[in-house]
């Protein structure tokens, strides 16, 4: 009998979310997916780990059981493997960079000119990451640091802001609202939307406007996961895009206009690291980006 750490990683969730929905969006998977784990472990331990239905999920006395015993194996499986992952850092001394749309603002090279000045012999590689992954690959230990928006539902991440900016609304540049210099959230709010992957979480719902709605849904077109993928459909008139003005700039294309939402809450652009992650250079890329920002 094989069972894998990731499953139990899942079952983890579960037990502890005792909400499927929640746990999906906690692991960035879809829902059928995770149920879908779940049964395959249940089948591989020939036993019923959870009474689920309509209304509520419960462990059973197996779930019981398998729950204390996975947790400190998990949790000494983490060590293990950061143990592993930053000796590894320290041979090759190189770190790990996520991103989730491109950095523009002529912030990364400042940012480099920094690093190598505090960490001379290290290199940065950059990896990016679909939105259905808030985090950037924190969350799995696949990057060292990240650009991430807020906010973020992860509570052992940390992170500093480094930008601020207003949200824009993407439209086709045949949209009727296209030519105005600004706009009010009332005057989109019946828009139909691309939203980011129910993963996502509050990040979906922020770039949303959720807060804003009194309740009441959005109209979403589409799920994206990439600026690509995003704004060829605006271009095309399927949908309008919430996004920070900043990216704006870096997106900007033929077919597309980017208004000011004035009344909406900015958005902020932060350096993100993992709590329990003090190594040397991941404090000094943060201590980078924050001279970056102040020098820029």
């Amino acid at each position: 009998m094989d069972v894998h750490l990731r499953d139990l990683r899942y079952f983890v969730a579960v037990a502890e979310e005792l909400n499927f929905t929640r746990a999906a969006r906690r692991l960035h998977l879809s829902q059928p997916a995770l149920s879908k784990q779940i049964q395959a472990l249940e089948a591989a331990l020939h036993a019923q780990l959870l009474q689920r239905n309509r209304r509520e999920v419960k462990l059973t006395e197996a779930g019981d059981a398998l729950l204390a015993s996975v947790r400190p194996l998990l949790e000494s499986w983490d060590g293990i493997t950061a143990t592993v992952t930053e000796a590894a850092a320290r041979d090759a001394r190189v770190l790990r960079v996520g991103t989730l749309t491109s950095i523009g603002r002529a912030l990364y090279p400042g940012v480099i000119d920094h690093f190598e000045v505090r960490q001379p012999a290290w290199r940065v590689e950059l990896r990016s990451f679909g939105w259905g992954d808030p985090t950037a690959g924190l969350r799995d230990r696949a990057t060292d640091v990240a650009f991430l928006w807020l906010p973020i539902d992860a509570e052992e991440i940390a992170y500093e802001i480094l930008v601020t900016e207003r949200r824009v609304v993407a439209l086709s540049a045949k949209h009727p609202l296209a030519a105005r210099s600004s706009l009010s959230f009332p005057a989109i709010a019946d828009e139909p939307l691309l939203a980011l992957p129910q993963s996502a979480g509050p990040l979906r719902d922020f770039w949303l406007a959720n807060d804003r709605r009194s309740g009441q849904p959005a109209r979403i077109a589409a799920e994206v996961t990439s600026a690509d993928e995003t704004f060829e459909m605006v271009a095309a008139g399927v949908a309008a895009h919430l996004m920070a003005e900043g990216n704006a700039a870096i997106y900007a294309r033929p077919g597309i206009a980017c208004v000011p939402v004035d009344d909406l809450d900015p958005a902020h652009l932060a350096i993100a690291w993992r709590r329990d992650d003090q190594r040397a250079p991941v404090k000094a890329f943060v201590e980078a980006c924050l001279d970056a920002i102040a020098t820029g």
